[in-house]
């Protein structure tokens, strides 16, 4: 993950709340840092799901949410978020749109905000 931040050759996107990847929310699990790796987008997993049917929003809707959250769909993109488990549900959008090209970073926040060895960006 540091080498892929550090050469930028693909997006890292957070799908976790837009709070709690500001660092300005507590984790829900104990010991973890505040805040998100640098670089990293957010785009909360639960924007990607239609609220009143709890599927995924229409193709249309999908490419709406990833251009607003800054993400260039013909680049890959390395989803994250607190535990590997919602950064699924960006991959998934990513697919229905359209976009191919789509990791999941499985150690998520729970691995990268307990390392002290990792940079991050907001909190502490």
């Amino acid at each position: 993950m540091r080498r892929l931040l550090d050469s930028g050759a693909e997006q890292v996107v957070d799908a976790r709340a837009a709070p709690r990847f500001r660092g300005e929310a507590p984790e829900p699990r104990p010991g973890l840092r505040l805040g998100h790796m640098p670089g990293a987008l957010n785009l909360p997993y639960g924007e990607l799901i239609d609220p009143k049917t709890g599927t995924m929003l229409p193709e249309a809707a999908l490419k709406q949410r990833l251009a607003a959250a800054g993400i260039d769909p013909t680049r890959k993109v390395t989803a994250s978020c607190g535990s590997g488990v919602s950064a699924c549900v960006v991959a998934l959008g990513l697919y229905l749109s359209g976009a191919r090209e789509a990791a999941i970073y499985d150690g998520s926040w729970a691995e990268w905000g307990s390392r002290q060895d990792t940079p991050i960006v907001g909190g502490a």
